[in-house]
């Protein structure tokens, strides 16, 4: 059983998004917050496995509220799962910094949101190549860090190549297909560097890839 907690302040939205879940028998909505704070709050009262936040919502936000979530070594088992409507807006980028596990659009079909729910759960990344490779075009075409992020140097020469193609947005079969190895094997280097720079999941070695200077984004 996947428990959730929606973060909203639109009690229509939330009316919405309990009626889908609770339709579901592996799904259980425990909660509703209706601001940041209360996302907070309630997910260190009920320990969910999923919270579905909001961005914007009265007083602190949703970006704000995840990463006090993330922030938290006793919710580090609690996944957060961006809702938006605004699309691939700054908001999204600065969710992954601050410790989203994905994002996805208030108008995406319901099979979508619960795979979503789904993939999130089991501590997955929702960052689909496709969408990957239009937020770096977007939001990550600033210029390079002047200094690299520590942590760089943990990383063997193979691993900094393969993070450097999953920040590009390739999926770990396409990783295993351009560097001639087994789809196991590219899974296995992914992990090893999430677990040598402490990233939670897929999003976040994305963000480290680009903020550390490892990877330059490519200018249109």
């Amino acid at each position: 059983m996947i428990r959730v907690l929606l973060a909203d302040d639109q009690a229509l939205m939330r009316a919405g998004f309990r009626a889908l879940l609770d339709a579901e028998d592996d799904l259980e909505v425990v909660g509703e917050a209706t601001d940041g704070a209360s996302a907070v709050h309630l997910s260190r009262r009920l320990r969910p496995d999923v919270v579905l936040m909001d961005v914007q919502m009265p007083g602190l936000d949703g970006i704000d509220a995840t990463r006090r979530i993330a922030a938290d070594p006793d919710l580090a088992a609690v996944r957060v799962l961006i809702l938006t409507n605004y699309g691939l807006d700054s908001y999204v980028f600065a969710a992954l910094r601050a410790g989203a596990s994905g994002f996805l659009l208030k108008d995406a079909d319901p099979a979508d949101l619960l795979r979503a729910i789904a993939v999130v759960a089991r501590g997955d990344a929702l960052l689909a190549p496709a969408v990957t490779r239009t937020l770096i075009s977007e939001f990550v075409t600033g210029p390079p860090p002047t200094e690299p992020a520590a942590g760089r140097e943990v990383l063997t020469a193979r691993e900094q190549e393969i993070v450097e193609l999953v920040a590009r947005g390739l999926t770990n079969d396409e990783i295993a297909q351009q560097m001639v190895i087994s789809p196991l094997t590219a899974k296995t280097h992914v992990n090893r560097a999430m677990a040598k720079l402490h990233c939670r999941d897929r999003a976040q070695l994305v963000v480290w890839a680009y903020e550390s200077g490892l990877v330059t984004p490519r200018r249109r």
